[in-house]
């Protein structure tokens, strides 16, 4: 079974890897070597941005 693929931008995760603090670590080994922690911490900003831009969108 193959991967699914992902949602998110390759832009848009290196924002975030970058934010968070292991973008070194994507850029030398690539997104398989980052944690999971770090994986669900990605996950989760992504998550809280799309929230705040959804609840800004509402407020126009």
């Amino acid at each position: 079974m193959g991967r699914r693929r992902g949602i998110m931008s390759e832009r848009f995760k290196e924002e975030l890897a970058k934010e968070l603090g292991f973008y070194d670590v994507v850029q030398r080994e690539g997104w398989g070597a980052i944690r999971a922690k770090d994986a669900g911490n990605m996950v989760k900003l992504a998550i809280q941005l799309a929230e705040h831009h959804l609840a800004n969108k509402t407020k126009e």
